[in-house]
């Protein structure tokens, strides 16, 4: 089989590309597979600290499920793969940080693709747009929820009820995607944010990173419980040379800055 996702670790970090270019990144069913595969790898893999996930060249992130593909075998063939297969459920179970190089469109099932990223890095030239409406296929990897409460449910409503794009730097004005850069500084950028996440210990940065997603799917006031409650139980096996330790290094850090 075709290697239509490529993966390169490099100094705790794993490069993740959707390596499709002539097809705009479709994801087919291959590389549904294959990029599930990859992340359940990746998991599993304790020299891996930070994931980047990008597509290959310029024009596309991910255009989304792969309609050709579907239009020969159907949906039913799709709503048939199980858990293991699932890309983005494979991201949202990730445990480390998770860097989303946003190099071109990401479309539908790509737009998916992408909200299941901890952190967006957008390229100038990425656009996103939501077309289950105008294919009549109603999504099933969490958009419809995620997105109004990333952007509000008035802009999510305008987004998905047009299939109008977004362009990058509206995405950023609206609380998308954390930054956009030119194409060219894309994925050093990414690699800085993943070099600096890198450098926490991966198993508090996968506390971390549970304790603000669980709390996000909660009310606020369940949120605050959730944190009082894991604190005092983490803090409490804290030592206090630890915390001196760390702060001597915060300092440091924060004067090269």
């Amino acid at each position: 089989m075709e290697d239509v996702v490529l993966v390169d670790i490099n100094d705790a970090v794993a490069v993740v590309t959707l390596n499709r270019p002539n097809a705009m990144n479709a994801l087919s069913r291959a590389m549904r597979q294959q990029l599930a595969a990859a992340m359940h790898r990746l998991e599993a893999d304790d020299s891996v600290r930070v994931v980047i996930l990008t597509g290959a060249g310029d024009r596309a992130f991910t255009a989304g499920l792969d309609l050709k593909e579907l239009g020969e075998e159907g949906l039913a063939a799709a709503n048939a793969e199980g858990a293991d297969d699932n890309p983005v459920k494979a991201l949202e179970l990730l445990t480390k940080p998770c860097i989303g190089a946003i190099n071109g469109v990401a479309i539908t099932g790509g737009f998916e693709v992408a909200l299941a990223c901890d952190v967006l890095i957008a390229s100038d030239r990425a656009r996103f747009a939501d077309t289950h409406a105008r294919v009549g296929i109603m999504p099933g990897w969490g958009l419809s929820q995620k997105l109004s409460r990333l952007i509000g449910p008035y802009r999510a409503r305008e987004l998905s009820l047009t299939g109008n794009f977004l362009d990058a730097t509206t995405a950023a004005a609206w609380g998308l995607v954390n930054r956009v850069v030119p194409p060219h500084e894309l994925l050093r950028t990414a690699q800085a944010l993943a070099a600096d996440m890198a450098t926490i210990d991966p198993a508090f940065a996968a506390k971390y990173k549970a304790l603000i997603n669980e709390g996000y799917g909660m009310t606020f006031a369940q949120g605050l419980a959730l944190e009082a409650e894991r604190s005092v139980a983490a803090n409490a096996q804290v030592a206090p040379a630890a915390i001196e330790v760390a702060r001597t290094a915060v300092q440091a850090r924060g004067r090269s800055q």
